[in-house]
């Protein structure tokens, strides 16, 4: 079976969130059980550096109508790594920029345009480089791929035998714009309802998808039942409910051979379950990348490595952390997010030193090195 992975972050290309992880570990699974896997993503400029050689563009120029203009985008082709072809929308005008998402004042207000087009030149594409048999898309970024397959291309012979699969990493994050949205993307405003892509009087791109994948996933068993919910569905647990007959939770697995403490060279020293004596070495090193190298052996340490948000419950470590730093321990925290957390780990750091630190996660390199090192706490 060929399957089309369609998402906005894939490691070792570009990450900011748990989704990164799991399609760049599923994807060489499904290959090493027989299967077909090319994966679609936006060329920004943070995954330029990760393309090796000189360019090859499998498509020169698509073009993406929309409603008073085209645009135009090209698919580089980033070959094979773990039996996974790669391919990345490049777009500059819409995606070589600093931030993926936005700036930290707030999201880019054309994010409607710019996830618009590579849903659309995702499915251009695979009619020339390979229909595949299931395409898998991952939360609201590629959610309109599904809509687009069941609306504007639902006459296309070459895409009507292709089916869907639309996996929510995070309910929260949806992709919400203005009614607008749906005459600018070109659809018909008959999808511009309660039942299909509106919502409070906003176009949902997410919704979108909930609606008209064929099925859905979601990270565990225990989430697919929580997002039914009216207290974690994100104002869309009536959707997910009359969905449930075709949503499955699955649990984000871990590439064991990746992060395994035995054999991992990022670790400082080697360690497994017959002899945990390198763990020492690695709570070390951790402490020496923080700046908190006096802390003695005998203290506990905690790490945090999240996307700073309230919805990751950071709210509660607020609430409690001068009640933390009073005990015996120290905190380690890695991560960006929302300005107001972003300050409060700061502020907590420079409260404590020697016994709290923080460090941004904007570069690859802390977040790879800590990530690793978790699992030494």
């Amino acid at each position: 079976m060929h399957i089309v992975f369609a998402a906005s972050e894939c490691v070792p290309f570009v990450k900011t969130g748990g989704l990164a992880d799991v399609v760049g570990a599923l994807g060489p699974k499904l290959v090493k059980l027989g299967h077909e896997v090319t994966v679609y993503l936006p060329l920004y400029a943070a995954v330029k550096p990760h393309i090796e050689g000189e360019w090859k563009y499998a498509a020169r120029s698509i073009t993406i109508p929309f409603e008073h203009y085209n645009r135009f985008a090209g698919i580089v082709d980033g070959g094979m790594r773990g039996g996974v072809r790669y391919y990345f929308v490049d777009c500059p005008e819409l995606f070589d920029r600093q931030g993926l998402y936005g700036t930290k004042a707030a999201d880019y207000p054309d994010n409607w345009e710019r996830f618009g087009l590579f849903c659309r030149a995702v499915l251009e594409a695979t009619k020339l480089l390979g229909v595949p048999q299931v395409f898998h898309v991952h939360d609201w970024e590629a959610a309109l791929i599904p809509v687009y397959l069941r609306t504007v291309y639902q006459s296309d012979p070459m895409l009507k035998g292709a089916g869907v699969v639309l996996t929510i990493h995070n309910a929260a994050y949806q992709g919400l714009f203005p009614p607008i949205t749906t005459q600018r993307l070109l659809f018909p405003w008959e999808i511009f309802t309660m039942d299909l892509v509106e919502q409070f009087d906003r176009f949902n791109f997410l919704k979108g998808g909930l609606v008209y994948a064929d099925i859905l996933t979601t990270v565990s068993r225990k989430y697919a039942e929580e997002i039914q919910t009216a207290e974690f569905g994100e104002k869309l647990d009536g959707v997910l409910r009359g969905r449930a007959t075709n949503l499955r939770g699955i649990l984000n697995g871990v590439d064991y051979a990746k992060w395994n403490p035995a054999s991992d060279d990022g670790l400082a020293a080697h360690y497994s379950l017959d002899d945990l004596a390198g763990k020492r070495k690695c709570r070390a090193d951790l402490l020496r990348a923080f700046g908190l190298e006096k802390v003695p052996e005998s203290t506990p340490v905690i790490g945090i490595v999240s996307r700073l948000a309230k919805q990751k419950g950071l709210d509660l470590v607020a609430e409690i952390a001068d009640q933390l730093t009073d005990r015996n321990l120290a905190v380690v925290a890695l991560g960006t997010g929302e300005p107001v957390y972003e300050r409060f780990f700061r502020d907590w750091a420079f409260r404590n030193p020697g016994q709290a630190a923080v460090r941004s996660a904007t570069t690859m390199r802390w977040r790879t090195r800590l990530r690793r090192e978790r699992i030494c706490f």
